[in-house]
């Protein structure tokens, strides 16, 4: 998706009772009472609560999130509902999102001011994002699709069962009514899915029935003479792509392979969907390989055309801030990280965030002065300042995780797995000695450079395109000026609560010397002169860490289902390849594993049990594991 910046909506609140947008020449809502219009033409429209009642899922899609009442009220709904389904999925696409400072002002029923606190803390930055919000432990989600609803049309990969159609009125805003977007609606409608609005236009009914959908006209809201409601009735039902069909849509247990960032986190987004999970290890606990550094960095990155990386990097980095303001407290966590920009002097860094759009909630250009100051180094130029980005002790991170999951996991540890064999639909894993460990209905991948020859038993072409890069870490005692962030560019660096410093890697390919090198620790040494703008210094090596990270060509992780071996069919998108049931990807994450894990996690928790994804679709295909099949 080629992204657009976000032009954040100016909103006259002259009228508290109806706030007004002045570029639409329209009102939000009816004067009547935003809590009742959305009872009546939404709620009402869509037979709400009583069709979600007992369900596992129900999602909704709203076009026009505006002040977010719809969200709200149907939030408010299925707390009341002793019915309720099992997770309530509310989509909602918006060209124009309230600042968070407007957001506070909107006035809310005082029957929805609870919830409307819970949504202004948790409202993200205005990012041309996907941004997925979890409330009630997360059986409440909303994924805010910030950018035009066309576009975004493209790339949700989402079975909806409820439209909310909400724009402006069609006069002011033709592109929210036109028979385009009715259409791209109706593909991803579940059978019987349903439709309302309070307009009653004529192009809003005749797209419908165009669309595939049997409407009528009922009695409006308020002074409205009527209102709009629909049923999808088509004539043939699309059929899903192979590659987009769930993993194991039934499953209700999981074996995981590798207790990592990446296996604590797949653990903890499947106890999210209610699947329960088995946590296997060769080691004695979990993040006790490549995730068992003392402490590593997560945040976003930029770049002049925002391709594939910048946008994964970002929606990486904003699902990751999401999940830790969630889980529970970690032993220590520094908040905001300075990136040094080499390439770039201030004036061409700040006019690249004009271009693009990006808020200074996400990042920020600061000038050598500033960031010294902030750092308390000085660092030789300017750098990026990401405010939710930061550092962490990786082990103290996948344990809040499988802490979060709570009973929904368990763990086998010292549990060495030597092959992976199929019988039906059954997967099986063997030790060295040729022994039943466990089978499953549902196996995930989730280790890291180890679980590469297990890989190559499964998939022998994909294991072959892997690389195993060896890292190592420094530590310094004293170091002195100590930076007050963590500080990244070539090389990084992070100050521990010992009055010492974490700094580093290095990165060889195929390299498997197990032991600490002098060479090593002199260019980590070198790196962190340099980033602190010293010409020497009196730290000492005190000693250090090695650990292995499993990458693709890429640079992109490999998250979702394999292949089928042997298949001829269309190859010209991810998409349309089917894929082994039961058997799902969750890997190869390189040095980013903090920033990655939580954000691949929750896609892989979709694309097992077919919610709607949490990212979109052109960023699903960069990260699938089928992508190197068609590039051949």
């Amino acid at each position: 998706m080629k992204t657009q910046p976000i032009t954040p909506a100016e909103i006259d609140f002259t009228d508290p009772a109806a706030p007004s947008a002045p570029a639409f020449q329209d009102v939000y809502h009816s004067h009547a009472g935003a809590l009742e219009q959305a009872r009546h033409v939404f709620l009402a429209g869509n037979s709400l609560p009583g069709r979600w009642a007992k369900k596992p899922r129900f999602v909704i899609l709203e076009t026009g999130f505006g002040l977010g009442n719809n969200f709200l009220a149907t939030w408010q709904a299925w707390r009341q509902d002793p019915q309720r389904c099992q997770t309530l999925v509310f989509i909602s696409i918006e060209k124009h999102p309230l600042r968070k400072d407007d957001l506070a002002r909107v006035q809310r029923p005082p029957e929805l001011a609870g919830l409307a606190q819970q949504l202004h803390e948790a409202w993200p930055p205005l990012t041309p994002n996907l941004h997925r919000l979890g409330f009630e432990g997360g059986r409440v989600q909303l994924l805010l699709g910030l950018g035009d609803v066309h576009l975004w049309m493209r790339e949700l990969v989402a079975e909806v069962d409820a439209f909310y159609l909400d724009g402006f009125r069609p006069a002011s805003n033709a592109e929210m009514w036109d028979k385009h977007l009715l259409k791209a609606l109706a593909r991803r409608a579940a059978p019987g899915a349903t439709a309302a609005s309070w307009s009653v236009a004529p192009q809003l009914r005749e797209g419908l029935m165009a669309a595939g959908f049997s409407q009528e006209r009922q009695r409006g809201f308020a002074n409205k003479g009527g209102m709009c409601v629909a049923r999808y009735e088509p004539r043939h039902q699309a059929q899903k792509p192979a590659g987009r069909e769930a993993l194991a849509p039934q499953a209700q247990h999981a074996l995981i392979l590798g207790a990592g960032l990446a296996g604590a986190a797949c653990a903890w987004a499947l106890a999210a969907q209610g699947i329960k999970s088995t946590l296997i290890d060769a080691r004695p606990g979990p993040a006790q390989a490549a995730s068992g550094n003392p402490g590593g960095l997560y945040h976003g990155t930029l770049n002049p055309d925002d391709g594939l990386h910048a946008r994964f990097n970002r929606a990486a980095a904003l699902a990751t801030a999401q999940a830790l303001r969630d889980l529970p407290p970690l032993p220590w966590r520094q908040q905001g990280l300075l990136r040094l920009e080499q390439a770039r002097d201030l004036a061409q860094m700040q006019a690249l965030l004009q271009r693009l759009g990006l808020p200074p909630d996400y990042v920020q250009a600061l000038s050598q002065a500033e960031a010294a100051a902030l750092s308390g180094l000085a660092l030789p130029g300017p750098a990026w300042f990401y405010p939710a980005g930061g550092a962490l002790p990786p082990p103290a991170y996948a344990q809040a995780l499988l802490d979060a999951a709570g009973p929904a996991v368990d763990t086998r540890f010292n549990c060495r797995v030597a092959r992976i064999d199929s019988l039906g639909s059954r997967w099986r894993l063997w030790d060295e000695a040729g022994r039943l460990i466990a089978e499953t209905d549902l196996l995930v991948l989730a280790g890291g450079h180890e679980a590469q020859v297990l890989l190559a038993q499964l998939d022998p072409g994909l294991a072959r395109r892997l690389s195993v890069m060896r890292g190592q870490l420094s530590h310094l005692s004293p170091a002195e000026p100590r930076p007050k962030l963590p500080v990244a560019g070539l090389g990084y660096a992070i100050a521990d609560r010992a009055q010492g410093l974490w700094c580093g890697a290095t990165s060889q390919l195929d390299d498997t010397e197990p032991r600490l090198r002098d060479a090593d620790h002199q260019r980590n040494l070198g790196q962190w002169l340099s980033l602190s703008g010293q010409a020497d210094s009196r730290a000492t090596i005190q000693g250090g860490r090695v650990g292995w990270r499993l990458a693709t060509p890429d640079r992109l992780p490999l998250v979702g289902g394999l292949p089928q071996p042997g298949y001829g069919g269309r190859q010209d998108q991810a998409r349309f390849i089917p894929r082994r049931p039961g058997l799902a990807l969750c890997t190869a994450m390189g040095s980013r594993g903090i920033a990655w894990a939580a954000l691949c996690a929750q896609v892989l928790a979709a694309q097992i049990s077919g919610t709607p994804m949490p990212l979109e679709a052109s960023l699903l295909d960069a990260i699938d594991p089928a992508r190197f099949l068609l590039r051949e």
